[in-house]
């Protein structure tokens, strides 16, 4: 998993309702988090008369964990990356689709370092996102650092703090080859941000990946690790998801192939279609030889004429379309069919399980 490149421990967290804890860790959630909006606050009748509410974002829940022990100067850079799932209170004229919805899971990570090893550390997660965006071949993004605001009182911490944060974000783009925008009153509330922008088929702009240098949250937590002199030393918070919306980032890739995910990516990748009954035990051994290697498949089984099942795989946009028959069966071979209308005819099935088990290794965009 990408998520275990840089060395990041995966925490797990139910998606229920949750305690807020202590004051502010959700004073902030509207503008805290991916994509904005309110939590859902969920009255319930506890004896306690503790309030309840969905998760808005994964950030506190992060930083219990740093704070469930006493961490050291070896333990740093802490690395937490999980798949978790977030609740917003979206109105309901601002949901679309995928696009926006009011849960959705985001590939979330809080990393706690030392200040020194800051900048090292937000060149590594920018290097991971573009790592990400080029297997997505996804490569048409803006990029804009978001800055804070002086006449905005929106913000917590300290000018000295804000000051470092930012010097770190500019120091990083500067370095790293891509171009940039940088834009005042786009920062969180707790940090400056690095944003990466793509647009959909209306060419409307949404956030995907997002990399945040925060000074703020470990002083409003009181966070602290054991340095290497003995005495306690404040941490520095690096927020940061590569894709933000998994909901979201299917939407614009389902939007930039227009349906047609490469094989890698396609939920289905071969559609295999037996001509009658009597190749269904067939089909069902190439299925099963193919399950071995990884590949995603299903055999079409209904009461349907060949060419109706080629043409419904073909619109449900499956790469890869494999016929059997009598001769198939004999022959230990697929009849090979592409979404694309290609009819690349009978070839061994060794033969087809190395093509696509190469083309998901190598990523490629073609079948």
């Amino acid at each position: 998993m990408v998520e275990h490149r840089p060395g990041a421990e995966e925490p797990g967290e139910p998606g229920e309702p949750g305690e807020p804890g202590e004051p502010g860790n959700w004073t902030h959630s509207d503008d805290s988090c991916l994509g904005g909006g309110a939590a859902f606050n969920l009255p319930v009748d506890e004896p306690d008369g503790e309030a309840y509410i969905l998760k808005p974002m994964n950030c506190p829940h992060h930083i219990q964990i740093f704070k469930n022990e006493m961490r050291s100067y070896r333990d740093l850079p802490l690395r937490l990356a999980e798949f978790g799932t977030v609740y917003r209170f979206e109105q309901s004229g601002e949901l679309n689709g995928l696009l926006r919805t009011r849960d959705f899971t985001v590939d979330d990570s809080h990393i706690f370092l030392a200040s020194e090893q800051v900048e090292e550390e937000f060149i590594r997660v920018v290097e991971l996102a573009l790592f990400v965006f080029r297997a997505l071949h996804l490569s048409d993004f803006t990029a804009r650092v978001g800055l804070r605001d002086p006449a905005s009182s929106k913000y917590v911490g300290s000018d000295e703090a804000w000051d470092k944060a930012q010097a770190v974000i500019m120091n990083v783009v500067g370095k790293l080859d891509f171009s940039y925008t940088v834009e005042k009153a786009e920062a969180g509330f707790y940090g400056p941000k690095l944003d990466f922008l793509f647009r959909d088929a209306l060419g409307r702009q949404w956030q995907l990946g997002t990399a945040q240098v925060d000074y703020n949250l470990p002083e409003r937590f009181d966070l602290s690790y054991i340095g290497e002199d003995g005495q306690r030393h404040r941490p520095v918070m690096i927020h940061r998801a590569n894709c933000g919306s998994l909901e979201r980032m299917i939407a614009i890739l389902l939007e930039h192939y227009a349906g047609a995910l490469p094989a890698w990516l396609a939920p289905v990748q071969v559609m295999l279609i037996p001509i009658s009954d009597r190749h269904r035990a067939y089909a069902d051994k190439v299925a099963a030889q193919l399950k071995l290697v990884g590949v995603r498949v299903e055999v079409d089984t209904r009461n349907e004429r060949m060419n109706a099942k080629i043409r419904d795989a073909q619109v449900q946009k499956v790469p890869y379309m494999l016929v059997v028959g009598d001769k198939e069966a004999a022959e230990n071979a697929v009849a090979v069919r592409l979404r694309t209308n290609e009819n690349l005819g009978a070839m061994p099935l060794a033969n087809f399980v190395q093509r696509i088990t190469e083309v998901v290794k190598t990523r490629s965009e073609k079948l």
